[in-house]
């Protein structure tokens, strides 16, 4: 099938026993992660008052799905085009699921002294360190040539707030530099932390400006973003999708047992969720197939027993 003028993609797979599963792809050009749930949970809720026959179809799509947010924001003009070579599929990738326990977040928590930070660190800046740090080492780099970026949702950010229901791709990427080779996990802690706060301080600030100036903004950088990387960096990309609303889609047979995501065939990039509970968190890493093999024989990784990998 030809991806290439496909906005949304959806497949639906009964089974024997009854269960179900819903696979959607959506695609950036028209939205983000919070973009993609939010389509899904009100899909579901229209799904249900039609059945109910509560709602007329129309008024329910005017109350859900408020389409115009993107665009108060966003100037509506021509940007820089990715070029092919950052999105073409990688086919040496492969992707595996690591699912990490409280338990095993408690016990990284407990490695961070908190002490110095204005505030103790979260579950994902733990594990997102963890990762990192782990993924650095078995490839044999250093932190000052391993460049970090996580992708921030802008929204409740912005100056003023956007609604959490505007459409569109209101992200933007947070990046980590660090300035020694190596570094223990408490240290990736407290520059992600860092990071994280003087990222907010800034972006958001100027993409809620004048129109001119942050259509400006936004493309350098993008040239930036897109550029070629000097030959002795590696790019490890982090999606946080935690907190999201991932299991409120409910089509009327019940939320869903899990919801994952099955990689993006680009290599170093992890995408983090929350499992069913909300407690764990699920990392989906995409990594050269060397790679890959070496992080999962990682004497590192092997040392806690809760921490197993899947297929993805």
């Amino acid at each position: 099938m030809d991806w290439s003028d496909t906005l949304i993609a959806i497949q639906i797979n009964g089974f024997s026993c009854g269960g179900m599963a819903i696979g959607i792809c959506m695609s950036h050009k028209i939205g983000d992660v919070a973009t993609l749930f939010n389509f899904m949970n009100d899909w579901s809720i229209i799904n249900q008052k039609l059945q109910e026959e509560e709602e007329d179809e129309k008024g329910l799509l005017a109350l859900l799905l408020p389409f115009d947010g993107g665009a108060y924001v966003f100037p509506q003009k021509d940007l820089p085009i990715f070029p092919e070579l950052v999105l073409k599929r990688e086919n040496n990738v492969v992707c595996k699921r690591f699912v990490f326990q409280p338990s095993m977040i408690k016990l990284l928590k407990a490695m961070v002294n908190s002490s110095s930070m204005d505030s103790p660190p979260t579950r994902v800046q733990v594990v997102t360190a963890w990762i990192y740090k782990r993924v650095v080492s078995i490839m044999g780099l250093d932190f000052k040539t391993a460049l970090f970026a996580m992708g921030v949702d802008l929204r409740k950010r912005m100056v003023p707030p956007l609604s959490e229901k505007c459409v569109g791709n209101i992200i933007w990427l947070s990046y980590m530099f660090a300035d020694k080779k190596e570094m223990k996990l408490e240290d990736l802690v407290c520059k992600l932390k860092q990071g994280l706060s003087e990222f907010c301080d800034v972006y958001p600030k100027m993409f809620g400006g004048k129109e001119k100036e942050h259509f400006s903004m936004i493309s350098e950088c993008l040239k930036q973003v897109t550029g070629p990387l000097p030959e002795n960096q590696t790019l490890f990309t982090f999606s946080s999708w935690c907190k999201f609303p991932m299991y409120d889609a409910d089509f009327g047979w019940g939320k869903p047992t899990w919801v994952t995501t099955f990689g993006c065939s680009l290599r170093n990039v992890i995408f983090l969720m929350d499992t069913r509970n909300g407690d764990g968190i699920e990392a989906v890493v995409n990594m050269e197939e060397n790679d890959m093999a070496k992080f999962e024989h990682d004497v590192e990784l092997l040392q806690y027993e809760s921490l197993k990998s899947y297929q993805c």
